[in-house]
């Protein structure tokens, strides 16, 4: 009896443009071009006032983590060694249900905070690199 393959498609990379936000590129650490590679040059609270679009997909983002579950999942999920993680793994670090940890992922999900793909029966997840650089910009910004 043979298993069917069934491709998945591709989940598309959350950049700056792709939340709606219009952010300077990175540069690199040390090359004098007044950023580093955590704070995108000219981002910050105190660089500028933040434009409404901004605000709203930068709220978005902060609201999905306004929850300490879905905080420490976030945490979970980046600092996972190899950079992703399987659901089986995080469902056992809470004393919730399954339906209530995907419920949480989904709204990390559509935050643009990771990024999810099915192997098999089961979904691993990963963090999604630059939309943790421009939410660590904007706080580093402020400081």
């Amino acid at each position: 009896m043979s298993m069917e393959q069934t491709e998945i498609p591709a989940v598309p990379r959350v950049t700056a443009s792709v939340v709606g936000l219009d952010v300077p590129p990175l540069r690199a650490a040390g090359a004098g071009l007044g950023g580093t590679p955590l704070q995108p040059e000219g981002i910050g609270l105190g660089a500028a006032p933040l434009e409404a679009s901004s605000a709203t997909a930068f709220a978005a983002m902060f609201k999905a983590l306004g929850d300490p579950v879905r905080l420490r999942l976030l945490s979970m999920i980046a600092s996972a060694p190899g950079g992703e993680i399987c659901v089986c793994d995080l469902s056992g670090a809470f004393h919730l249900t399954g339906p209530t940890i995907s419920h949480h992922l989904r709204i990390l999900r559509e935050a643009g905070l990771v990024n999810s793909d099915r192997r098999g029966t089961w979904v691993y997840y990963r963090a999604v690199p630059a939309t943790l650089i421009l939410l660590a910009g904007l706080l580093h910004g402020s400081a």
